[in-house]
């Protein structure tokens, strides 16, 4: 079985070891959600990532609902991705561009208008806004004329991710956001193609990674799913029954990786009594699997050595530890992260997170 720190082939990336870096919000571009030079320094020095997944990034302004998260739907945003990326490339990194639609979860205050969602409901909890803490609003479903301008609005951040350079992208399906939201039957009440039986539910995403396929190629298009458990009010009662059809389908589509984001019942951010379903979802997906959650050095091996998964995506760990690959390859110890700047701006808990050089040098 590889080790973590073998080479794998991602579709067309080639990511020279197994330790990946998972999307993870960070809150620094501006309000217009334009990525800041701030964020090329932080993503340079986690270059030793296999690969780095971006942190989410809005399709459009309808679907971006989070305080200084960068956007990909305009030319200014395009253009100030490019000196991002060209860093994490000067440093010897690879890096996709995550796609993501809130859907439900996007305040009005920054989408602009009633949030969207498969059917009208409201999630539990408060959104970040702007002006601090707000109750979520119910969503309005997507009427069936709507659905054409989304897949444009993924086909427009898609070009414009691969003309910032960027080697791929991967799209957000899990978390309870957009996609999510139409996979899993407590929010999905549609009766027409997009809603019922676990078939239409998947059909949005389908349709979504056959246009940005379409556009970067299958090779360099990632997918996120999160298939047990309840994400921000979205749980489905038989994860089973759509999420194994989703990744064949997938696999037929022939997507360069997939990512399976998975809290066991002693989660440290989410927890689930639902029980994993990367065992079946292994079976029916032929391409690599990055599984995440909570994986640290030893646990993260046994994956690979159980044949489950290919790879790993590493979050918060490699939010505070930019040296990952090379602390785990030693043992060394590993930074704890300050969740009091996970969304703070500024390089406090951002770039300033020492690595194993830097303390040898104190």
């Amino acid at each position: 079985m590889p080790s973590l720190f073998d080479p794998i082939q991602l579709g067309a990336i080639h990511a020279p070891n197994r330790v990946l870096m998972a999307p993870l919000t960070r809150g620094r571009s501006t309000r217009d959600h334009v990525a800041q030079p701030l964020m090329g320094d932080y993503y340079a020095q986690r270059a030793g990532a296999g690969l780095i997944i971006s942190e989410a990034t809005g399709i459009s302004r309808q679907g971006l609902g989070w305080p200084f998260a960068p956007g990909l739907w305009t030319d200014e945003q395009t253009e100030a991705w490019k000196p991002v990326v060209a860093q994490v490339h000067a440093a010897g990194g690879r890096i996709v561009a995550q796609l993501w639609h809130m859907g439900r979860i996007v305040h009005s205050s920054l989408g602009g208008a009633q949030p969207v969602s498969s059917s009208a409901t409201t999630a539990p909890g408060q959104a970040h806004t702007y002006d601090g803490k707000q109750d979520y609003e119910e969503a309005r479903p997507l009427a069936l004329e709507e659905f054409p301008g989304l897949l444009d609005d993924y086909e427009r951040a898609t070009r414009n991710a691969i003309a910032a350079g960027f080697d791929g992208v991967q799209i957000h399906a899990a978390n309870g956001y957009l996609i999510d939201q139409f996979l899993r039957d407590n929010s999905n009440f549609r009766d027409d193609r997009y809603g019922g039986d676990p078939e239409n539910r998947v059909r949005l995403l389908r349709e979504v990674t056959e246009r940005v396929a379409g556009i970067a190629g299958a090779d360099r298009t990632g997918v996120r799913l999160s298939p047990n458990g309840n994400s921000q009010g979205a749980k489905d009662s038989n994860p089973e029954a759509v999420f194994v059809p989703a990744a064949k389908m997938l696999s037929e589509i022939g997507i360069a990786f997939l990512e399976l984001r998975e809290p066991g019942p002693d989660g440290t951010f989410g927890r689930s009594d639902q029980p994993k379903l990367s065992p079946e979802i292994r079976q029916a997906f032929s391409g690599p699997l990055v599984l995440n959650s909570d994986y640290l050095g030893g646990d993260a091996q046994a994956a690979l050595d159980s044949g489950v998964a290919d790879a790993i995506s590493f979050g918060r760990t490699f939010l505070a530890n930019p040296d990952l690959p090379v602390r785990l390859q030693k043992g060394a110890p590993l930074n704890p992260d300050n969740m009091a700047t996970w969304y703070s701006q500024g390089p406090e808990g951002y770039t300033d997170y020492p690595a194993l050089e830097d303390v040898a040098a104190e």
